[in-house]
């Protein structure tokens, strides 16, 4: 497989990957972008393992938290919503239901939403998200358990807001 190939093939979902690891579109771009720059220069490496797009999609989140523990003091998202003083309503349900889902992910840890994300919406098993990610199977379980909780948390104090 050329990497020309394997860009036309993986490239999109790797971006969607980074997009939703990261959840800024621009910097889902720059993650991407620079970890197939650093598969071209690796190319002979990545296409010999077993299973190239895990191998780039491990590359991929060890970059993504490798950015998250070097820029936090110096790079915050900003939301705009809050400076302009406007919230704009959308009538779709599902995307302010993924809008939702985007707010409370992005106050988990680096480590916490990467095993939400690969789990979920990647639908990678507790094995493959440990090989991505590097550390135990029992380490994903346990990780995803207590993001999970931390995630019940907010959506239980928002439902009693409504009522």
């Amino acid at each position: 497989m050329s990497f020309e190939s394997f860009v036309a093939g993986y490239g999109r979902s790797l971006v969607r990957l980074a997009f939703v690891l990261s959840g800024d579109r621009q910097l889902a771009e720059d993650l991407a972008q620079t970890v197939l720059a650093d598969a071209y220069r690796h190319w002979k490496r990545v296409r010999a393992a077993a299973d190239p797009e895990a191998y780039v999609r491990r590359m991929l989140v060890n970059a993504h938290l490798s950015w998250r523990r070097r820029r936090w003091t110096t790079e915050r998202p900003a939301d705009l919503s809050q400076e302009t003083g406007a919230t704009v309503a959308d009538p779709a349900d599902a995307v302010a239901a993924r809008d939702q889902m985007r707010v409370l992910l992005s106050r988990l840890a680096p480590r916490a939403r990467t095993v939400l994300v690969l789990r979920y919406y990647a639908d990678l098993d507790d094995a493959a998200i440990a090989a991505a990610m590097g550390v135990s199977e029992s380490s994903v379980r346990a990780t995803a358990s207590r993001a999970l909780a931390s995630l019940r948390v907010p959506a239980a104090i928002d439902a009693q807001r409504e009522t």
